[in-house]
């Protein structure tokens, strides 16, 4: 993610400013490919998946399918970001602000957990992908990442923490997603980082 993409965020907001504007219509042909996709990531592998494999998977024209997505990277880049946007932001004041933030990056880090080729699938877009398209959502995943940090730590948040936090959790992914650790074991350590960023505040 870029600095100017987490600078330009000063609020979680809990939307993605930079989503591209379809109608219903667009909306569900994308959603329609993406499912193929994401279907057939389970099924094989990163280097088996093309465009025009999806397109025909989810009977699209594969002109229609490189409308929405330019290449393989970038289609699963917006895999990945799709599966981040589900995950839950956790402000519950509640909770002491360690534990939020735990919280986040636990659930951030085992979104592709128990899915081992979709999770190598989106490692390699998303650490390979040159392409303008592919780094444009590349910094939408960065500002998803972003907003649930911010808003775990909440209004007051550190800008350095903050970007500690962020500088964590991207470095364990890289270490999930190379294979020296499953997400499972990044998920446990990223606990006591937390607990070594935000000590003083436990």
């Amino acid at each position: 993610m870029s600095s100017d993409a987490v600078a330009a965020i000063t609020e979680p907001t809990g939307t993605d400013p930079d989503e591209p504007t379809r109608n219903r219509r667009q909306e569900e042909t994308f959603r329609k490919v993406l499912a193929a996709g994401v279907e057939m990531l389970r099924e094989s592998s990163y280097a088996d998946l093309t465009v025009r494999a999806v397109a025909a998977r989810a009977k699209v024209a594969p002109a229609t399918a490189y409308t929405y997505f330019s290449s393989k990277n970038h289609l699963i880049a917006e895999v990945y970001l799709d599966l981040l946007k589900q995950v839950p932001y956790f402000t519950d004041v509640n909770d002491p602000m360690p534990v939020r933030v735990e919280q986040a990056l636990r659930a951030m880090a085992l979104t592709v957990a128990d899915e081992p080729e979709v999770a190598a699938a989106c490692t390699t877009a998303l650490l390979t992908g040159t392409d303008p398209t592919t780094r444009r959502v590349r910094d939408r995943i960065g500002g998803e990442i972003h907003r649930r940090i911010r808003s775990a730590v909440g209004p007051e948040a550190d800008s350095r923490r903050v970007a500690a936090l962020e500088m964590t959790f991207f470095g364990a992914l890289v270490n999930a997603g190379s294979g020296v650790f499953t997400y499972h074991q990044i998920a446990d350590r990223l606990s006591y980082v937390v607990g070594l960023i935000l000590g003083e505040d436990r």
